[in-house]
């Protein structure tokens, strides 16, 4: 299987361009140079950069050269400090991962469509040329009814890309907020610099274990990762949804590395026989399960990524509540930090 070169080991910088309050502040303080200095010294090869459109767009959906001006500003600072880069699309008008943010439309309006190609060919023109930026087309695309359109807006977006952008890698993932199952639904890459891009949180109830953003969930709710699968399908059927699935075996055993070998197979296969890299954009343990559970988790998915050569990017590096630098970490980082 191809290897995404250079983004073997990254960390997001959620929250800075993104599901923030897009004030100058904002801008201005949450991710400074220094921050990209630390990252580097902290082991990493690259960060993922998640954008909303917001930084770009003015109301009327007019660009502004100054969200260019602050991307431009992060790639300096990465090419100082010898770091690669993905510039994630968050969100595009008309669509959101997050349903708090009352974004819909864009699948089946070619005006929120026409808008999302304009912002990937401004991206392109200006930064196409820079051997160590990535483009990530959109972030989480959430339901399986739009399989067959988001294939199309994906051709159409990378040929515009490509224009100005011949070589740079371009990453694609699929519904279902980027599910390792959607990818054998996307379309053959479109030429050898795509790359299929999943996120893995699995099992969600142990990663989100007390989460105040799902609907179900009690926020007192906590649990050890060393469980029985019957327990994961007990806890997930209360606390995310009747009808989830995450894949548990029809077993009692207790969960372990295995899970994730199993967990990437069909990924894994996929990619193969495409000749396409695989890369993991986002996967990490919220700050309220326990540190020592927490690192189980790491030990085990850790241990997937490493055997079959699987690029990821942890989220978060600060706050967003995955924080890798925030207090509830300082007893595991360095732990975190050797096993992924």
């Amino acid at each position: 299987m191809k290897t995404f070169e250079g983004y073997h080991r990254g960390i997001n910088l959620g929250g800075w361009f993104s599901q923030c309050d897009h004030s100058e502040e904002r801008y201005d303080s949450f991710i400074r140079k220094e921050d990209l200095s630390s990252i580097r010294d902290l082991g990493f090869d690259h960060v993922r950069v998640p954008i909303d459109y917001e930084l770009l767009l003015d109301g009327s959906f007019q660009f502004k050269e100054d969200g260019l001006r602050r991307i431009e500003d992060c790639i300096g600072w990465c090419e100082e400090f010898g770091l690669n880069m993905v510039i994630d699309l968050h969100k595009t008008p008309g669509f959101s991962f997050d349903e708090g943010e009352k974004e819909s439309g864009f699948f089946e309006n070619e005006s929120y469509q026409k808008i999302f190609y304009e912002i990937w060919e401004t991206l392109a023109k200006s930064f196409g040329k820079k051997e160590h930026v990535a483009f990530e087309l959109l972030n989480e695309v959430s339901e399986k009814r739009f399989a067959d359109t988001w294939n199309h807006i994906v051709r159409n977006a990378i040929e515009k890309i490509r224009v100005y952008a011949p070589d740079s890698k371009i990453l694609v993932g699929g519904y279902h907020n980027n599910a390792i199952e959607a990818l054998k639904d996307l379309d053959a890459p479109y030429d050898e610099n795509i790359v299929y891009n999943v996120h893995c949180y699995a099992p969600l109830v142990f990663t989100h274990q007390g989460a105040y953003w799902i609907k179900n969930m009690d926020q007192s709710f906590r649990m050890s990762f060393d469980s029985s699968y019957d327990r994961y399908r007990e806890y997930t059927k209360k606390m995310i949804a009747e009808d989830f699935d995450d894949h548990f075996p029809s077993n009692d055993e207790i969960i372990d590395e295995r899970y994730f070998d199993s967990l990437f197979e069909e990924a894994l296969r996929v990619a193969e026989e495409r000749n396409v890299a695989l890369y993991c954009g986002e996967f990490g343990v919220i700050d309220r399960a326990d540190p020592e559970e927490t690192l189980k988790w790491f030990t085990c998915i850790g241990k997937t990524f490493k055997k079959y050569g699987i690029g990821r990017c942890l989220w978060s590096y600060k706050e967003m509540d995955f924080g890798l630098t925030e207090n509830h970490y300082d007893k595991i980082r360095r732990e975190i930090l050797e096993l992924i």
